[in-house]
């Protein structure tokens, strides 16, 4: 009897210093919100979001991420929405971000999933390219007035993301730097703005063989697009309505032609610098996803508000469906990889 008393203490006294834990985090949570604390600036340099678009993206996915329980210290959409922001900015490790708002690791991840599927939710509505004849006309004209190549309806580029070594078909993901990652085509506008993604291939598909099977590649080859142009770099196959650059320019229309085209391509390179630097995670200083395939996703679309905001906006999501897009479809990824690897002819 003596001995049931004495197990019993000891498990009260440990239970308690968790349960006042667990209390002591939620009332942190609860009273002591960035928004309440930081300034403009440093909620920016935290959260690479501005307050106001941090709470217009609170109250459009605030429906998708209320808990419906009735349980004690449940979750409430600031939190998640700003646990997974600054994961999406620094890409540091889930147990240091989950420090900062008294957060396990498994509720950060759940926070990251949440969040991510709410945005994409509404990927649709503001990441796609030019549309009717009037978006399409501004594109033409902002583009010409660049470089003077007429007619280009978007700048195509592919760049690796990063992820943790897959378990399964390494050399598949393994990409021509020597690093786990997967190949993302990009294609954004004018202003720089992400118009369209691609983020379903592993790292060492090339990039020619991305856009073949794209569904802009696949639209553009069936003359979907008109007269309109699309411009990227020796990787892509010259076509009728993908323009690359000479490789051996001999006359000086042919160099003028080059220089150009190069001035163009720097919009759609620096557009990736930027969206890689300002959602760290992405980039290979910050360690990249360090996360399976299985749990990588991918992006498509976001465009029209604000110039700024709209920037701001488009990058989130695309992030958001990289996180999410190769777990979604991991079982078709692996299939296309198969036979990518296994029907090759080249």
């Amino acid at each position: 009897m003596a001995a049931i008393q004495l197990v019993l203490v000891l498990n009260q006294r440990r239970r308690r210093p968790r349960s006042r834990l667990v209390h002591v985090n939620f009332f942190i949570r609860q009273n002591l919100s960035p928004f309440d604390i930081l300034p403009d600036v440093a909620i920016l340099k935290n959260f690479r979001l501005p307050r106001q678009l941090i709470m217009e993206l609170l109250d459009l996915l605030r429906p998708a991420l209320a808990r419906l329980t009735r349980r004690n210290f449940a979750l409430s959409p600031e939190v998640q929405l700003l646990a997974a922001l600054r994961f999406f900015a620094t890409g540091s490790f889930i147990e240091v971000v989950g420090e900062g708002y008294g957060l396990s690791k498994t509720s950060v991840w759940r926070c990251i999933h949440t969040v991510t599927n709410a945005l994409l939710r509404h990927a649709r509505d503001y990441i796609r390219l030019p549309a009717t004849r009037q978006e399409v006309q501004e594109v033409h004209q902002g583009c010409h007035a660049i470089a003077g190549i007429p007619r280009v309806l978007g700048l195509v580029d592919g760049t690796l993301i990063p992820i943790a070594n897959p378990s399964v078909i390494d050399q598949a993901y393994i990409s021509r730097k020597g690093y786990a990652a997967i190949n993302v085509q990009v294609i954004v506008d004018h202003r720089g703005v992400i118009s369209d993604l691609v983020a379903r291939w592993p790292g060492s598909t090339h990039d020619s063989f991305v856009w073949a099977n794209s569904a802009v590649g696949d639209q553009a080859e069936r003359g979907g697009f008109g007269q309109s142009l699309f411009l990227g770099d020796s990787g892509y196959p010259l076509r009728t309505y993908l323009f690359t650059p000479l490789t051996n320019p001999q006359t000086r229309a042919e160099r003028a032609y080059n220089v150009a085209h190069v001035r163009m391509r720097n919009v759609v390179e620096c557009a990736i610098g930027i969206w890689k630097l300002r959602f760290r995670c992405l980039h290979k200083s910050a360690g990249g996803l360090r996360m399976k395939p299985q749990r990588a996703y991918m992006l498509e679309f976001l465009s029209q508000k604000l110039i700024y905001l709209q920037r701001l906006a488009s990058e989130l999501i695309c992030f958001g469906q990289l996180v999410l897009n190769v777990l979604q479809h991991n079982q078709l990824l692996l299939f296309n990889v198969h036979q990518l690897f296994t029907t090759a002819t080249w």
